[in-house]
């Protein structure tokens, strides 16, 4: 059986229903929620989805459906767009800890520092508290990549953004 991929991304002020009446979309179009992350930013709602849906299916009235959703239930912003397949994203083997006054320029050094040696950020969380703002980025660093220059780099994008960072390794997974 032939399908199609589409991802969905929304925002909008957090309220109890948003997931049920997207998802009540979904199953009417016999769409199926392959991926998904979803969280409150600041008080809105944040839905990122990767669904599969039958080759059949009518993707203009899916999304005229989703978008009708998005309005009753008041989401800023709906965007539902047709992607391709991916190859399996890396196994994290790292988690990337970074503290320290909040300010510009914190996310770009520790991220610029990590895609010059090509690795790949696998999930990447901030949060802004009264005095304190926390990045959390789990990471993939390939195979042959030299460990002690990676956290040279880093150091380095931690003294220049006067934050403190911790790298450590991820134990496998046990199951």
């Amino acid at each position: 059986m032939s399908t199609r991929r589409f991802a969905l991304c929304g925002v909008g002020r957090d309220r109890p229903g948003i997931v049920a009446e997207l998802t009540a979309v979904l199953l009417r179009h016999g769409v199926n929620i392959e991926d998904s992350q979803a969280t409150i930013l600041r008080g809105h709602f944040t839905l990122m989805v990767v669904v599969e849906a039958p080759e059949a299916v009518d993707a203009a009235a899916f999304e005229a459906d989703l978008h009708a959703a998005g309005r009753g239930l008041g989401l800023e912003a709906l965007l539902v767009s047709p992607i391709e397949a991916a190859a399996p994203a890396p196994e994290p083997s790292h988690i990337l800890t970074v503290y320290g006054a909040d300010h510009p320029g914190i996310v770009h050094a520790v991220t610029a520092a990590l895609a010059e040696r090509e690795v790949d950020i696998t999930d990447l969380q901030t949060k802004l508290g009264e005095e304190l703002y926390v990045l959390l980025i789990e990471i993939a660093v390939p195979a042959g990549t030299d460990g002690d220059e990676l956290e040279r780099a880093l150091a380095e994008a931690a003294r220049d953004q006067g934050v403190e960072l911790t790298l450590r390794g991820l134990d496998p997974d046990p199951l």
